[in-house]
C-alpha cells in the first residue's frame, strides 16, 4: 500500500528554522513527483515547492523561494523541505505529495494531478 509520512512540524520563533521530511512505503519517491503544500486556518491550499521524478527538477512559490530548499535522499526514499527564515505567515499545515504524471513548471501546484496526499504536520511560526 502506498503511504506518505510527514513528520518535523512544531513550534518555532520567526527567523528559525524547520525540516519536513516526507517519508513513502510501497513506492520509490524517486519515481514521482513529490509536492508540498500547505493549507492555513481559513485559507485555499497552495503549492509550496516540488521535486519532479525525471530530472530531478525543483520549482518554488514566490513567497518561499529564496527560504525553502526541497531536496530528495534516494536511499531513504525520504524527501526533506528546509525552512530558514521562517515567517508567521508560514504557519500551516504542511502536506506531501506524490504524482505519477509528468510535472512541470505550470502544472506542479495542481493539487489534482497528485495521486497520494500525506496527512500533514503543523508547523506553527511565533514568537
Amino acid at each position: 500500500q502506498l503511504q506518505l509520512v510527514e513528520s518535523g512540524g512544531g513550534l518555532v520563533q520567526p527567523g528559525g528554522s524547520l525540516r519536513l521530511s516526507c517519508a513513502a512505503s510501497g513506492f520509490t519517491l524517486d519515481s514521482r513527483s513529490i509536492g508540498w503544500f500547505r493549507q492555513a486556518p481559513g485559507k485555499e491550499r497552495e503549492g509550496v515547492s516540488c521535486i519532479t521524478s525525471s530530472t530531478g527538477s525543483t520549482y518554488y512559490a514566490d513567497s518561499v523561494r529564496g527560504r525553502f530548499t526541497v531536496s530528495r535522499d534516494n536511499g531513504k526514499n525520504t524527501v526533506y523541505l528546509q525552512m530558514n527564515s521562517l515567517k508567521p505567515e508560514d504557519t500551516a499545515v504542511y502536506y506531501c505529495a506524490a504524482a505519477q504524471r509528468p510535472l512541470f513548471r505550470f502544472t506542479w501546484r495542481t493539487a489534482e494531478y497528485y495521486d497520494y496526499w500525506g496527512k500533514g504536520t503543523l508547523v506553527t511560526v511565533s514568537s
